[in-house]
């Protein structure tokens, strides 16, 4: 199947029972069985759920994986990642990256004796500089949050090939309708579905795809065991976004573009930092691993300023200043007030994520109106 077709389509079977067409939202915990481990597939709904299961199968599909697992959020399928590893392993990460991520890895599993090394991406060479024999997961996001970084994924797993070391991908800004990791060498691809994939800002979810069926069956069990499931209602509401996925990111791509074009001609504008234009530092690396540039755009004040950034967010009308993005609405951020203020802030000025830095969530609204919006906020 063509994409358009697979994410509608892909995995997916109607309903054998009834015919249903959409899958049904199976709200049960637990399933009869005709003897003692004698069942129909489904015993206890934290090991499967159908709902769920048709998500998965969905999630497999569209990343070309053998795997798909549906989370209660992004984080807990990152923490379903970090339990494959055994104390004394080591982590190398983008250092731009998630503020939550970033948390997670430093305020929880540190203690846990694993070693995370923080890595600029930019020049793939350096991650061969500190990788160790104990080195046993590469934690990648392309395109970075928020300062729109770019990972050459086959760089990297270049890099990683035949050193016992899995290569794992945050492609939640992308989307496999711009993206596929596996597709590059991945093996595990995460997403926070709360975003592009459910896309109507009315879900909690994480997502992950192992590359092949034996990772897939690690993770199942870390799962299961751990019990960080995603319920079925919610899974319906990821199943059903996704049926959207691929209209919705051309169109969050092409108002991404025409707002990141407006936004580097305004004169209280410093720099726009949006893969999609020519004077990102990493354009060709986007136009060879990346179908379209999707919905996200930050830039910086001329000024350097707190305070213009903050009165800038406040008068925004069309655009809410809210925590989040990918869905259908537009959204703006302050990453070091708002996503990214558990980072230190010595941390975050070392990155680049400045006081005077914003994040827009382009959404799918006409682009014309969003334009309007933040010529109006910066007036």
């Amino acid at each position: 199947m063509n994409f358009n077709t697979k994410v509608i389509h892909g995995g997916q079977h109607h309903e054998s029972a009834t015919g249903s067409v959409n899958v049904p939202v199976f709200l049960t915990s637990t399933f009869a069985q005709k003897s003692p481990g004698v069942h129909s597939g489904y015993e206890y709904s934290r090991a499967a759920n159908p709902t769920r299961q048709a998500l998965e199968d969905s999630l497999a599909s569209i990343e070309n994986g053998a795997r798909g697992l549906a989370f209660g959020s992004g984080l807990a399928a990152i923490d379903c990642v970090l339990k494959l590893l055994n104390p004394g392993d080591e982590v190398v990460a983008v250092d731009d990256l998630y503020g939550g991520t970033y948390r997670m890895f430093t305020r929880l599993f540190e203690k846990y004796q694993l070693k995370f090394t923080f890595v600029n991406f930019d020049d793939v060479s350096k991650i061969a500089d500190v990788i160790t024999d104990k080195t046993k997961l590469i934690w990648i996001e392309t395109p970075t949050n928020p300062l729109m970084k770019l990972v050459d994924i086959k760089a990297v797993v270049e890099i990683a090939k035949g050193k016992d070391i899995l290569v794992a991908v945050d492609n939640t800004f992308a989307t496999p309708y711009i993206q596929r990791p596996i597709d590059l060498g991945a093996d595990i691809v995460m997403h926070s579905a709360t975003k592009y994939l459910g896309g109507h800002s009315d879900v909690i979810a994480g997502a992950l795809i192992a590359k092949d069926a034996e990772l897939g069956e690690k993770l199942h069990f870390i799962q299961f065991a751990s019990g960080g499931i995603l319920g079925p209602h919610d899974s319906y509401l990821v199943l059903r976004g996704i049926k959207t996925l691929a209209i919705r990111m051309q169109r969050h791509s092409d108002n991404g573009l025409a707002v990141a074009k407006y936004l580097e001609t305004h004169p209280a504008v410093d720099k726009v930092i949006y893969p999609g234009l020519e004077s990102h530092p990493q354009y060709e690396l986007a136009k060879s691993q990346m179908k379209e540039s999707g919905g996200m755009v930050s830039f910086t004040f001329k000024s350097g300023k707190k305070e213009d950034a903050v009165k800038f967010l406040e008068r925004l009308k069309v655009f809410t200043l809210a925590e989040s993005l990918g869905g259908v609405e537009s959204l703006a951020n302050h990453p070091a007030l708002m996503t990214h203020a558990s980072i230190p802030a010595d941390k975050r000025e070392e990155l680049g994520i400045t006081d005077d830095l914003v994040r827009l969530s382009v959404g799918i609204e006409d682009s014309e109106d969003l334009i309007a919006d933040l010529e109006r906020a910066f007036s």
